[in-house]
């Protein structure tokens, strides 16, 4: 059976890879990760990454707090980009080449993101990882996923989050919670479901990339997604089958 698309954006949150802990990065939650994304490249997808930081850093709680938002937003694609390396480091222990792509110069420890050179490291079969979200602060990892994955012309945004998809309501505070089987990108902006913010809903209905957004709990859901199962919930266009 062949994977259902050829070349996907996975946004990783920051608090999955913390695992149980909550805070900082489960090795155990990143080897699984990286096993999982290498699977998948060995069926023959191209894969590239984006990863966030909020196992170690949220600017925007810390603006609150008093912290000029710009500085906190800048810190916290610092902690992504420590996120991309231990990605990086799982991910080459089991054999695949990868290149972490930096919005933020650091010549030392990564490349700087370049749209030509990040397709063409795709097309040899590396894992690309984005990191350091756009360099732009008061923008989320979520907006950087949904530009990046209209830049290197992916087919879907796999979100993988905590939760097995999208909720009427905090499935953690109410037990009747309902979880969608499918939205269209302008439900979720009028039902202010929170999927990711407007800006990223709105990128990935402009540029008609869907969105599957799923649990990254249950080992295996990666490569189900990829192979077209259900396994979260699925946001496309209202025209779309």
């Amino acid at each position: 059976m062949k994977p259902k698309y050829r070349r996907v954006i996975v946004k990783l949150s920051g608090e999955a890879l913390a695992g149980q802990q909550g805070f900082g990065i489960d090795l155990d939650i990143v080897s699984g990760v990286a096993a999982e994304l290498v699977e998948i490249r060995h069926l023959g997808v191209d894969v590239a990454v984006v990863v966030g930081g909020g196992n170690l850093w949220r600017g925007a709680p810390r603006s609150r707090e008093g912290l000029d938002r710009a500085t906190a937003d800048y810190m916290g694609m610092l902690a992504t980009v420590m996120n991309a390396l231990a990605l990086q480091d799982a991910i080459e222990k089991l054999g695949v080449a990868t290149r972490v792509q930096t919005a933020i110069e650091m010549k030392q420890i990564a490349e700087p993101y370049i749209r030509r050179k990040a397709i063409t490291h795709l097309e040899k079969g590396y894992i690309v990882i984005f990191a350091a979200g756009t360099g732009n602060p008061f923008f989320s990892t979520d907006t950087t996923a949904a530009l990046r994955g209209a830049e290197i012309g992916a087919e879907i945004i796999l979100k993988a989050t905590q939760v097995d998809g999208v909720y009427d309501s905090d499935p953690h505070l109410n037990v009747n919670a309902k979880r969608f089987a499918e939205l269209s990108y302008i439900e979720v902006l009028q039902r202010n479901l929170r999927v990711m913010d407007a800006t990223a809903t709105s990128l990935c209905m402009d540029n008609g990339i869907p969105i599957m957004v799923f649990s990254l709990v249950e080992r295996g859901n990666i490569k189900r997604a990829v192979m077209g199962e259900d396994v979260g919930t699925f946001i496309r266009r209202d025209d779309a089958n």
